[in-house]
C-alpha cells in the first residue's frame, strides 16, 4: 500500500497479509473494509477472534482443536479407535468429516517435516502419535498431502510404526472425478496408474 495511507491502515493491512493466501492487495481491501465497519462491529470481530483463541486448545489424544480436554471425535465410542488417520492440520480433519465415509479417529501433526525449513520430528506431533500406538491400533493411514514434505513425513512415520507390527497405509492418489486426462500433470497420471483398481 502506498505511503499516502495512514499508518494504522497500513498496520492492519500488514496483519491481514500474515494470513495464508492473503497477499498485500487483498490485505489492503480487508483493512479498508474493517476500518469502514461500525466501531461496535469491529469490537465484536476482534473480541470473537480473541475469545476463540483463548477457548480452543489441543485434544490431549489426537491434537485436533477442541474446547474440551478430549475432542468429540476421540470421545465417540461409536468410532473405530483401532484405525488412526494421520493428517497435517485440523482443517484436514474437517475435510474428511465433510466427505464422510471414515469412521476411525484422527491424529493431527500440526505441520510436516521439512529439513530445508528447519522443521524436524521434534517440531510436529509425532511423539504424541507414537504414544497412542501402545494401545490396540490395527492401522495407521498416512493422509498427508502428496508433496515432498508430505511424502517425507509419511515415509518417516511409517518407518517408526512398522516395527510395532501395525499396518501403515497411504491414501491413494490419482485423477479427480470429472477431470480430463489431457489436463493432468505427470505425477498425478503416474499415481493414477499405480493405484488403479480392477473393474
Amino acid at each position: 500500500m502506498a505511503e499516502y495511507n495512514p499508518l494504522p491502515l497500513l498496520m492492519v493491512s500488514e496483519q491481514m497479509a500474515k494470513l495464508p493466501g492473503i497477499g498485500m492487495k487483498s490485505a489492503g481491501r480487508l483493512a479498508y473494509h474493517i476500518l469502514n465497519m461500525p466501531e461496535e462491529e469491529v469490537a465484536v470481530f476482534a473480541r470473537t477472534i480473541l475469545e476463540a483463541r483463548k477457548a480452543v486448545r489441543f485434544c490431549k489424544v489426537c491434537q485436533n482443536f477442541t474446547e474440551q480436554e478430549v475432542c468429540s471425535l476421540c470421545d465417540d465410542e461409536r468410532r473405530d479407535h483401532k484405525t488412526i488417520c494421520v493428517v497435517e492440520a485440523p482443517k484436514d480433519v474437517s475435510a474428511f468429516e465433510r466427505a464422510g465415509g471414515f469412521d476411525g479417529v484422527y491424529h493431527v501433526l500440526h505441520g510436516l517435516l521439512s529439513p530445508a525449513d528447519g522443521i524436524t520430528p521434534d517440531d510436529i506431533r509425532i511423539r504424541e502419535l507414537m504414544a497412542r500406538l501402545s494401545g490396540e491400533v490395527d492401522e495407521v493411514i498416512m493422509a498427508t498431502n502428496p508433496t515432498i514434505e508430505g511424502e517425507t513425513t509419511a515415509s518417516y512415520i511409517s518407518r517408526l510404526i512398522k516395527p510395532l507390527g501395525i499396518r501403515v497405509t497411504r491414501l491413494a492418489y490419482g485423477l479427480p472425478a470429472g477431470s480430463a486426462l489431457e489436463y493432468a500433470d505427470e505425477v498425478t497420471l503416474q499415481r493414477a496408474l499405480e493405484n488403479r483398481n480392477e473393474l
